[in-house]
């Protein structure tokens, strides 16, 4: 069965870094709006409803804390991913990846995610019979 495809909004604060990120979750079967910096990520959010929204490593550590409150106040659906954070004690991060992860963590990171739109494995093969 294929994976289900999400519409992930895919900030960073640095082009270059956003380029080559980008292309891995395309490769990896998602839709990506890349966008570079907090204003660029608001803007985004009041236009379109993510699944899932990943905040990037080069984003300064301001954007990458009050980010995701915007994230939940667009929509409280929508799952936020950060990027070289501890978002485990931030109320509106759903999942956290530490410095130096690689891309392959990061995807399966976001597989193992629960995010709303996309169903799980199980029921996911028990809808195919």
């Amino acid at each position: 069965m294929a994976k289900a495809k999400l519409r992930v909004l895919y900030g960073e604060g640095d082009e270059e870094t956003l380029k080559a990120q980008a292309a891995a979750f395309e490769k990896a079967g998602h839709i990506v709006q890349p966008v570079v910096g907090r204003k660029a990520v608001q803007e985004a959010l009041n236009k379109t409803v993510f699944d899932l929204v990943i905040l990037g490593s080069t984003l300064t550590r301001n954007d990458r804390h009050h980010l995701p409150y915007m994230v939940k106040k667009a929509s409280a659906e929508t799952s936020v991913l950060v990027l070289h954070a501890d978002g485990s004690r931030h109320p509106y991060v759903d999942a956290c990846v530490d410095t130096g992860t690689t891309m392959e963590n990061v995807l399966t990171r976001i597989e193992g995610m629960k995010i709303a739109g996309r169903m799980p494995s199980a029921a996911a093969a028990g809808a195919g019979r």
